[in-house]
């Protein structure tokens, strides 16, 4: 494991999990943005929750990198189809931006961290 795979990880994980956290929280307009996306309060939340889980796989993958490359690809499939879900909704590139953000971060630590 080199510093730029931890680096990566974390950079990587800090978006899924204050997202997730807001999401599970209710915080930051969520529940309006919910009800934009089409989705229930609870149905939101649980997507907070694979956020959560997803950048703890992250992390868990500087000790076992098979089990973060995993998480990754989980975590690449929920925010690109979160981008598409922006981009449908009238969002635009701007609403689509912060979810194609982590994506790039995502393939990123993919990348580094399937490279060794």
């Amino acid at each position: 494991m080199t510093a730029l795979t931890v680096v990566l990880a974390v950079l990587a994980a800090l978006p899924f999990i204050m997202f997730g956290l807001a999401k599970v929280t209710g915080r930051l307009g969520m529940p309006e943005r919910a009800a934009h996306l089409g989705f229930t309060e609870a149905a939101y939340r649980r997507i907070g929750v694979l956020e959560i889980v997803g950048a703890a796989g992250l992390l868990v993958g500087l000790a076992f990198p098979l089990i973060g490359v995993a998480a990754g690809g989980c975590l690449l499939v929920l925010v690109l189809s979160g981008a598409v879900l922006h981009l449908r909704s009238g969002d635009g590139p701007k609403g689509a931006a912060p979810a194609l953000v982590a994506a790039m971060l995502v393939v990123l630590y993919g990348i580094v961290g399937a490279s060794i």
